[in-house]
């Protein structure tokens, strides 16, 4: 309540700055330089008959004739100024400042929301943050993931499986199968642990074994990123600053926790980059209400790859009919820039896809033709190198 009081009393005071001008310039615009004429010719007339050189009878005829002349400019200028336009135009600029102040307020701001200083908001953001429930608190509240429907067979194999490696503690290669077996039958704290323990027997594992712990810890707390995620997010970005899935994870962890702001700087570089990994897709369903939390002005730039529910649909199907969707979407893209060109973003990701699809020869002569496009921008020409050296190969 003292907030919207404070609003509106600050609100009243420009209005009559803004009002007193107005009103001024309206009284000093309706003033009428007949009156003033008039006046002077009365004085005058005074004179002359002091002087002597007009009689008291001209001079009584003269004085009666420009009093009237008086009156009527008199009453023309009270006409004026009481109906002259100022005061409408003070009154309804005030009017107008009020509503387009409130209205801009109400669409931009925070209604009923409680004062939240800076350091404030960043107390709290770091009190949240510390404070998060651990990753097994929010396995505990996480909804169930989807049953899939495998064969009786399969599931007694997996059963045995997992009775079987507690009693195998080393053995790598069966830990390796549990953590498989139990992400695709969607049991992904349970295959957190197990991807858990293979790292630990590969000596703290490969980006890529670091990446499927992360993302298997996110997914089994329902997409909250508990401390025990940040802490392998952090440890991949140790490794390489630009890891696409720590930068991710990490970006996420700050816009759950009060600070979108950081989440924003984290994701745009991945988003701008426009390359169609699950890490970016994500950052790119996420990316704008950070930035409106934040107060950032931001529109998501045009992206022609798949997604984010396309690539997840894509986890679900076989090896066979991931990779024809693969093929199918890289053929697409690729008779596209044949016929209507596009930003060398998109020629970085054909180059990455044929890479991916071992097709190295086609990769190659998609790097050609798009230096021959781009070849004088030396940004772009940094796109094309970053694609090559991905799937190495050179110009």
């Amino acid at each position: 309540m003292i907030f919207w009081v404070t609003v509106l009393l600050l609100t009243l005071i420009v209005a009559v700055f803004v009002a007193a001008p107005l009103l001024r310039g309206s009284a000093e615009d309706t003033s009428s330089p007949d009156v003033a004429v008039y006046k002077a010719q009365l004085r005058e007339i005074d004179r002359d008959v002091a002087r002597g050189t007009l009689d008291a009878d001209s001079a009584e005829r003269t004085r009666v004739e420009v009093s009237r002349r008086l009156l009527v400019a008199a009453k023309a200028e009270q006409s004026v100024a009481t109906e002259g336009p100022g005061r409408s135009l003070a009154i309804g600029a005030a009017v107008l400042l009020v509503a387009v102040s409130v209205g801009t307020y109400w669409i931009a701001g925070a209604p009923g929301e409680a004062d939240q200083p800076l350091a404030q908001r960043l107390a709290q953001a770091e009190e949240l943050r510390e404070n998060r429930p651990s990753q097994d608190d929010m396995v505990a509240v996480a909804p169930p993931p989807p049953e899939v429907d495998a064969p009786e067979e399969y599931l007694a194999s997996v059963q045995q499986l997992r009775d079987i490696m507690p009693t195998r503690p080393d053995d790598l290669k069966g830990w390796e199968l549990l953590a498989f077996h139990e992400t695709e039958l969607r049991n992904y704290s349970a295959a957190a642990e197990a991807q858990a323990r293979v790292i630990e027997l590969s000596d703290g594992g490969s980006e890529e074994e670091l990446v499927r712990l992360a993302d298997l810890l996110v997914a089994a707390a329902d997409g909250f990123v508990s401390k025990e995620a940040e802490e392998v997010a952090r440890e991949l970005l140790s490794r390489d600053e630009e890891n696409v899935a720590g930068r991710y994870y990490i970006g996420a962890m700050h816009n759950q926790t009060g600070r979108p702001d950081i989440a924003f700087r984290l994701w745009r570089p991945l988003v701008d980059a426009g390359t169609d990994t699950f890490h970016v897709a994500l950052a790119r369903n996420y990316i704008e209400n950070a930035a409106a939390r934040a107060g950032i002005e931001y529109s998501l730039p045009e992206f022609s790859g798949p997604d984010l529910a396309t690539i997840q649909a894509a986890e679900n199907l076989s090896d066979e009919d991931r990779a024809a969707m693969i093929a199918n979407m890289v053929s697409g893209l690729s008779d596209r820039l044949a016929t209507e060109g596009g930003p060398v973003t998109d020629w970085a990701r054909l180059v990455r896809a044929y890479g991916v699809l071992g097709e190295i020869e086609t990769a190659q002569t998609v790097l050609r033709e798009a230096f021959e496009v781009f070849g004088s921008d030396p940004n772009a020409v940094a796109v094309l190198r970053e694609a090559a050296s991905a799937i190495g190969v050179s110009k």
